[in-house]
């Protein structure tokens, strides 16, 4: 992703955290093994108390439950000299267990990038009132928005979104003036507490305020742009390779969906790592909570069968999940990427330009793609009350998640499929790019006629995954920083 930043300042307004029921298990995590240690996500009928007398015999710890309240899904740990591949044939191998896999270190920061210019409406800062927030004109009026018809179809469907949206990334600044009324208190799985502000990894001296110091390159390795103050505080420091694209994937779903509420899941650090097996304690996370859209603007190359199963476990409640395509420039097939691969459980998203081509560091084919998005010089929102902007898939698939949450505006009852049908009715770009390039006025239109869906292969998928009862819900990139050219 590509980050120019700029100031402007306010406060935060806190609010009660509901706690996550089962938890407490990864309380263990705060005294984690050795990073050296093996991970394995494991389904089993077993339960913690079984699985823990299995371990006593064979070397292995049991963190705790990675589905929440199902308990159906663990986190086990051994001693690095312990072969992977033996033990996970153990485990195939041992009653009770239904399936395993080596838990993955996916990385944010990654794809092609190249820095250009600055697009003017990062430096348009004057103050506009959006649905009850200060806001800069250039975040609010911007050109992307123009193009999906953000304004036109509020206004035409009488629309600002509806419900929660979960977003599973580094997290948020709490602080930002454009969000902090939109924000519902989050869970931070890097750190096993409530909040999801990725303000906690910045260990640094917050940078001043400079409201007309002009945009500067962090680095070429991450093409991070912010303004120079910024710039001094992040240049060269790999700690901080993916800080602030949680804030800036969040300004985007905010900026569709004005009136639905954000979920901040932090599942990845501010140096753009996170493991799979958080990622799927935020999915479990956002179902249980209540959430009505999960956004997940990262990708793997490695298919999970868990990951997989989660997705199947949001949609059966009804939850719509979004995925970015990935910015390597490659094509599906040969390339997949997941969970954007994972079609019938998410809608993957590539990037396009302001000229509705695909965009060059997108990836495409009709395997990974459900429809795509605007992703390049996008202007949001960025940590200390500032503005960025970013190129992306990154920043595709919020456009997306934002839709969903407008669609929920006129059809409560909306899921995978629906949402997924309605989004199909989009702009033709040319081929490998799926549906093509979302328009929200077509597609509330077609939700709002009830228009039968274009063929496609989005459907909820039966799975042989076991779905528990008793839940709290009510009955889908690699990542790069740059100023005038992210890619995230």
């Amino acid at each position: 992703m590509t980050e120019v930043v700029q100031k402007d300042q306010e406060g935060y307004r806190a609010v009660k955290h509901r706690m996550w029921f089962g938890g407490a298990l990864f309380a263990l995590l705060c005294a984690l093994p050795a990073m050296a240690d093996n991970r394995f996500i494991v389904r089993s009928t077993l339960g913690s108390g079984a699985l823990g007398q299995f371990c006593v015999l064979q070397s292995c710890t049991v963190v705790g439950a990675v589905d929440g309240t199902l308990n159906q899904v663990f986190l086990l740990t051994t001693p690095s000299t312990i072969d992977s591949t033996t033990f996970l044939n153990l485990l195939s191998n041992t009653p009770g267990i239904l399936d395993a896999e080596l838990d993955q270190l996916i990385s944010l920061v990654g794809g092609l990038n190249t820095v250009t210019s600055v697009p003017p409406g990062l430096t348009d800062n004057l103050p506009v009132d959006y649905f009850g927030a200060t806001v800069w004109n250039g975040y609010a009026n911007q050109t992307a928005s123009n193009i999906v018809h953000v304004r036109d179809a509020q206004d035409a469907f009488h629309v600002a979104g509806t419900g929660i949206v979960a977003d599973i990334d580094t997290g948020v600044d709490p602080d930002h003036p454009a969000l902090r009324n939109a924000l519902v208190p989050g869970y931070d799985f890097t750190r096993n507490q409530p909040g999801g502000s990725e303000m906690t990894d910045f260990t640094s001296p917050a940078p001043p305020s400079c409201a007309n110091c002009q945009p500067a390159i962090v680095n070429q390795s991450t093409a991070a742009v912010l303004d120079q103050s910024t710039a001094a505080v992040l240049d060269g420091n790999v700690q901080y390779a993916a800080f602030g694209h949680g804030t800036m994937v969040m300004g985007i779903i905010h900026l569709v969906a004005p009136r639905a509420r954000l979920l901040p899941l932090k599942a990845f650090r501010s140096d753009g790592t996170g493991y799979l097996s958080d990622v799927l304690r935020a999915v479990y996370y956002a179902v249980q909570n209540n959430a009505n859209v999960i956004n997940m603007s990262f990708d793997t190359t490695t298919n999970s069968k868990e990951l997989k199963h989660a997705l199947h476990y949001a949609n059966h409640l009804n939850v719509i999940c979004v995925a970015s395509a990935g910015n390597d420039s490659s094509p599906a097939p040969p390339n997949f990427v997941y969970p954007a691969a994972l079609q019938g459980y998410a809608m993957g998203v590539a990037s396009t330009s302001d000229m509705d081509t695909r965009s060059w560091f997108s990836n495409f084919g009709n395997a990974i793609v459900w429809v795509a998005a605007p992703g390049e010089a996008i202007v949001t929102t960025y940590p200390f009350n500032t503005y960025a902007v970013g190129w992306g898939t990154s920043f595709s698939a919020p456009f997306v998640a934002g839709g969903a949450a407008l669609m929920r505006n006129l059809r409560t009852d909306i899921n995978e499929s629906l949402a997924a049908s309605a989004m199909a009715h989009a702009q033709f770009v040319g081929p490998s790019m799926g549906n093509g390039r979302l328009d929200l006025l077509m597609s509330l239109a077609a939700l709002s006629a009830g228009d039968d869906p274009p063929e496609s292969d989005v459907s909820a998928t039966s799975s042989s995954m076991k779905i528990g009862v008793g839940e709290n819900k009510s009955l889908a990139s690699p990542l790069q920083l740059r100023v005038g050219s992210n890619t995230w």
